[in-house]
This record gives structure tokens, C-alpha cells and sequence, in this order.
């Protein structure tokens, strides 16, 4: 009875606040359906950290440290950085680049739409904070998860939790952010191009090789790259080598659940009252929106500046698919194509620039991490 009491009289304003974030959280995640492997171990975590005395995280009892769950698995997949290492194989299985193969201009636009980190980098140093933590803030506008989450853990610890939040937010809210601004920076004319999609064949050998000479090129210019890149392009080359079948469907599968399932959970263990609730998160918070918005928009622009120079105009919505979330951007570019011309289908070249944009992103964490380190 005096345990009980004690709990609930050890419950503050804050830990409210935490209830309501974390049930927000798991309402999205249900009701919703945005990102609901993520959202919603990331809002149970949140509720199992901030219950008083919980025994899922680390409580010193007697002088003597207790340890819980939920830190040992931050200590073993996060601080190591393998669960993020992990996804990227599971990420790399499921990944087609036959797409951006058949059409390698592509490539640009994966690259063109990770300006929105950079000038969030620059953002995020006004507004106080170092250039480690600038950096982790500003990769949230690559709208990939297991990036942001590996650079953070890097150069900003303190400051995981808010960052993962709102980097997984941001790509459940793919269909919603990005519309507005795609429309903003374009006419109905130029919503309307038509891209002419043949289908070319790409030789085995091709699609083997392409993992291999990406991660060699990377490594070399940065190798801090070298783990996100590699562990990504090994994924892929489980896929495409062709005698490893039954590997490629468990790391498409079993493996990809079962990190996603203790990446989620760990990541909510950060969001303690204490730690989270602080004016910089939701300065952190705007600012990853600000980053994803000026991705989206750089990818867009350069698009647009492509088309003063070539015959073949590009439909410039196909910009904004160089982001990371995969494949929820390159479906959105697609309905707003079909529904400003039924017969218009961009599917496959944002589908292209899409899996570009998964590249850049890994390589822009990994130029980060040698230009910081």
C-alpha cells in the first residue's frame, strides 16, 4: 500500500504531459495508421519510462544500481549503434534499384533534395545549438529514421529522443507535408508533364555490381560512410546476388520486425520527462519540419532548373521524391500526377528518385559524420 502511494504520489505535471504524448503517439499509430511499427513501441516506450520507479530503465535502490530492460537494450542496440545498422540491412533487401538503373539522371535528385539539412545545420547553430547537435538536428529532413538516429548517436545523445520523434513523424506525415509545398513551387502546366517510361532490361551482373562499386566509391570519399552505406548495399546484394533467397525474405521480414520492434521501444526509453520536455524539443521539433520542407523544395528547384536545359522536360514533382521515405513519397508524387491528369503515370521515375534519395541520405549522414567527427 505505501509503494502504491508512494507512485502515485511521485506523478507530476510532467509525467502527465509524457501520458498525453505517449497516448498521442499510440493513437497515430492505431487510429491513424501513420508509421505504426514505429509510433507505437515509440509510445509505449514513453509510458514505460515515465511510470515513477519504473523498473524498465535503470533505478538506483539502496546505493545499488537496478538495472531495467529498456537500458540494457539502449545500451546494446543504440549506444553500439546496431539496430540502426540492422534496419539498413533489412531496408537494403527490400530495395529495388532497377528503377534508378533504367533512369540513373535520377541520382541528382537524391542528392539536390538533402539541402534542406544543410541549411537547417546552419538554422539550428542561430538558434544556439553546437555543430554536433546542428548536424543531428538538420538530418531529420532526410525524412530517414535510421540515419538520423545513428548521427544523433554520435554527436547528440542528449538529444535522441526528441530527433527520432520527430524524424519518424515527419515521414508518417509525408502525405500531408509535402502537397502543399509541391504546389507552391509549381504550375498546374508543369504538374501536368508527361514522362515517357521504357522499360530497360538491367543485367544481373549490373545489379550485383551496383552495391559493391556504391559503397567502394563512398567509403573512399567518406568513410565514416561505411557502415550506414555498407550495411545498406549489403542488404541489397543479399537481394539481387540470387542464392541467398531464404536470407533476402528473412531480412525483408523477420529481421526488419524484429529490430523495428526494440529500435522503437529503446528510442521511446529516451523520452523521460526530465529530458524531453525542454524548450529545445520543440525547437527541434520546428526545425526538422523546416528541414524536410526545404528538401522537399530543393529536390523540386533543381528539377525545375534541369528543365531549362533539356528538350525532355521533367515533371518537376519527381524533385521532391529524392527524399528518403521510401516508398511513401514516390506514391504521393503519383496521385497528384494522376490527379492532374488521369493518364499521366510518374510512378517509376519517382520510384527512381525515390531509392536515389535512400542513397543520399546515407551518404549525406556519412559526409556529415567525416566533416564533424
Amino acid at each position: 500500500m505505501e509503494q502504491l502511494l508512494l507512485g502515485l504520489t511521485s506523478i507530476t505535471p510532467k509525467h502527465v504531459i509524457m501520458y498525453i504524448i505517449s497516448g498521442t503517439l499510440i493513437f497515430l499509430a492505431i487510429h491513424k495508421k501513420y508509421e505504426p511499427t514505429l509510433l507505437l513501441p515509440l509510445g509505449f516506450g514513453a509510458l514505460l519510462v515515465n511510470i515513477p520507479f519504473s523498473s524498465a530503465i535503470d533505478q538506483i535502490s539502496g546505493g545499488i544500481l537496478q538495472r531495467g530492460a529498456l537500458s540494457i537494450l539502449f545500451d546494446a542496440g543504440i549506444a553500439t549503434e546496431l539496430f540502426p545498422l540492422f534496419i539498413f540491412i533489412a531496408v537494403g533487401a527490400m530495395i529495388d534499384f532497377t528503377p534508378l538503373l533504367q533512369n540513373p539522371i535520377m541520382l541528382f535528385f537524391g542528392g539536390a533534395a538533402q539541402f534542406g539539412i544543410f541549411f537547417t545545420m546552419c538554422l539550428a547553430t542561430f538558434f544556439g545549438f553546437d555543430l554536433k547537435e546542428a548536424a543531428s538536428i538538420g538530418i531529420i529532413g532526410a525524412a530517414d529514421g535510421p540515419t538520423s538516429i545513428f548521427v544523433a548517436t554520435r554527436f547528440a545523445k542528449n538529444l535522441l529522443g526528441p530527433i527520432s520523434v520527430a524524424a519518424y513523424s515527419y515521414m508518417a506525415l509525408v502525405p500531408i507535408i509535402q502537397p502543399p509545398v509541391i504546389k507552391a513551387l509549381t504550375t498546374k502546366e508543369e504538374r501536368r508533364i508527361k514522362m515517357e517510361y521504357k522499360p530497360q532490361g538491367v543485367s544481373k551482373t549490373v545489379k550485383i555490381l551496383f552495391p559493391i562499386i556504391v559503397t567502394f566509391i563512398s567509403g573512399i570519399i567518406a568513410p565514416s560512410s561505411v557502415s550506414l552505406i555498407g550495411f545498406l548495399m549489403f542488404g541489397n546484394l543479399i537481394r539481387e546476388c540470387g542464392v541467398m533467397d531464404s536470407l533476402s525474405k528473412s531480412a525483408q521480414n523477420e529481421l526488419a520486425n524484429l529490430v523495428t520492434i526494440f529500435l522503437g521501444i529503446t528510442i521511446g526509453s529516451t523520452m523521460v520527462a526530465e529530458q524531453f520536455l525542454k524548450p529545445q524539443t520543440l525547437m527541434i521539433i520546428a526545425m526538422g519540419l523546416i528541414a524536410f520542407v526545404f528538401d522537399t523544395a530543393g529536390g523540386v528547384i533543381f528539377a525545375k532548373i534541369m528543365n531549362i536545359f533539356l528538350n525532355k522536360k521533367i515533371n518537376p514533382m519527381i524533385g521532391a521524391a529524392g527524399i528518403s521515405a521510401f516508398p511513401m513519397s514516390a506514391r504521393v508524387i503519383h496521385k497528384m500526377g494522376q490527379k492532374e491528369d488521369p493518364s499521366n503515370f510518374l510512378l517509376m521515375h519517382a520510384v527512381g528518385a525515390n531509392v536515389a534519395g535512400q542513397i543520399g541520405s546515407v551518404i549525406a549522414g556519412g559526409l556529415i559524420l567525416a566533416l564533424l567527427s
